[in-house]
């Protein structure tokens, strides 16, 4: 017999892991031979924190270091960086999830768009002292930026598409172990 909370993760983590190679793909297709002058969203930062902050449980560390790191190399990042800032910041997060689970919205989005400028400006510092070669800081910042407006469109398309949503304080399972 198949534990139904164990489906249920299961389920979710295969949606999460489904929905991270479907933004991979489209963003490796060809689809515009000049460059971009407006940076678009890292759709798969705001997806890993809204899944963190919603349900922690369904995207543990191994699985967003996993997906991350398909992420760095598909983008010619360096394997890791990003992938170790990304799952610190998450890690914060998931350490904090049931103070931030009463929160109002704005306040949600404040805090993570905090994390977001922190992670973008820890990435940068690092790359800079090992003078790796990056994109410059306008792009980087209007990137930043971008990923901080489209995160609450990823919180209603996560909450109503895919009816994940917090749980409420004292709020238990099937089986009466606390979420």
């Amino acid at each position: 017999m198949v534990d139904p909370i164990a489906a249920s993760r299961l389920g979710y983590r295969l949606l999460f892991v489904g929905l991270a190679a479907l933004i991979l793909f489209i963003r490796i297709l060809p689809l515009n031979a000049v460059p971009v002058r407006f940076p678009g969203p890292d759709l798969i930062l705001c997806l890993t924190l809204v899944w963190v902050l919603r349900r922690p449980d369904y995207v543990p560390a191994l699985l967003i270091a996993g997906v991350l790191l398909l992420d760095d190399i598909l983008a010619m990042r360096p394997p890791g960086l990003w992938t170790l800032i990304v799952l610190l910041g998450t890690e914060y997060l998931r350490s904090r999830e049931a103070t931030l689970r009463g929160i109002p919205f704005a306040l949600e989005w404040l805090i993570v768009g905090a994390l977001i400028a922190a992670m973008t400006v820890v990435n940068g510092l690092v790359l800079a002292l090992f003078l790796v070669p990056q994109a410059g800081t306008g792009l980087i910042a209007l990137q930043m930026l971008a990923t901080i407006v489209v995160y609450p469109l990823v919180v209603l398309a996560t909450l109503f598409v895919f009816r994940l949503r917090k749980a409420a304080p004292g709020e238990v399972d099937a089986l009466g172990h606390r979420l």
